[in-house]
């Protein structure tokens, strides 16, 4: 028996479903509120794709992401060793007290990254921005070895918020936040011996933490677009290796694995098909089998 045909994209239902995640979050969501930002994200981006970003007041989101950011009281601030960044959600934007206690302050890199590409998505003036604040307090983020801190008050360094930090630069226009040779020492580290980059140095090579270096080495100027159509030219990373490991995450059943050995997920779609984009050999991939894949698993009840 063979297999039932797939049903269209159903445009109007994403659009909807859109529509009220960037609005307000369903009561499912609830245990994500601390990532707001970052859901917020996904929304107006998705409707921006599908043509859709009149559904949705723009001035009245980029009020609503503004108040996000956290701002020194003073500019003698800009040294205590805090991030000016943006909160991810109203439940971890904490009134300031007394104390001045760090804690209070719990801005995020990955907020930041979400709430500047929100911005600039609804045609929001980045320059209007306090990228002075931002950007010094950032830098103070960045590890001896390149990578970065997503907050002031401690946690895990990857590739992640290299990525991050290299996005909210570029929107910005302003390269003062990070010293680019010290990332790129981090990213080149993550290469693994079969291509592709591992989160960190010496890990597992990842489809997420693969995008995150190749877009940020790209963003950041040390590798041009279309790597893919010149094997023979040198470049920083090993893309022969990277090409190849890239095309091997395309299961058989048409969807990309993050890893070997690891079923498909349409996540990966993304984050490989990003890579291949970007390196120029984005024609490579099975298309048909993969948007069959991707339809396969949309919710259309």
């Amino acid at each position: 028996m063979g297999k039932p045909d797939l049903p269209e994209f159903a445009r109007e239902r994403h659009v909807l479903f859109l529509e009220v995640m960037a609005s307000d979050l369903p009561a499912d969501y609830a245990p994500q509120e601390v990532n707001h930002l970052t859901l917020a994200y996904f929304a107006v981006a998705g409707l921006s794709l599908l043509r859709e970003l009149e559904r949705v007041n723009k001035d009245q989101i980029a009020k609503w992401i503004l108040s996000f950011q956290v701002h020194p009281e003073t500019d003698s601030e800009l040294d205590n060793g805090q991030f000016y960044g943006f909160c991810g959600s109203r439940t971890t934007q904490f009134p300031s007290n007394d104390m001045k206690d760090p804690c209070h302050n719990v801005s995020h890199l990955a907020s930041t990254y979400s709430a500047l590409a929100i911005l600039k998505i609804v045609g929001y003036d980045l320059a209007s921005i306090d990228s002075k604040a931002l950007l010094s307090s950032m830098k103070k983020l960045q590890q001896s070895d390149g990578s970065f801190m997503p907050t002031h008050i401690g946690a895990e360094t990857d590739l992640r918020f290299v990525y991050c930090a290299a996005a909210i630069c570029s929107m910005l226009k302003d390269w003062t936040g990070m010293d680019k040779e010290k990332a790129k020492k981090y990213i080149l580290n993550c290469q693994s011996y079969d291509g592709g980059f591992g989160l960190v140095p010496g890990s597992e090579s990842h489809g997420g933490g693969t995008f995150c270096a190749v877009a940020a080495l790209c963003l950041m100027g040390f590798i041009q677009v279309d790597l893919a159509s010149n094997l023979q030219e040198p470049a920083s990373i090993d893309v022969r290796l990277l090409l190849e490991w890239c095309l091997q995450r395309q299961a058989a059943d048409g969807g990309f694995q993050g890893r070997r050995n690891k079923p498909s997920d349409t996540c990966y779609a993304f984050w490989i098909g990003g890579v291949l984009k970007i390196i120029g050999a984005y024609h490579f991939i099975d298309h048909g089998r993969s948007c069959n894949i991707v339809l396969d698993n949309m919710m259309v009840k």
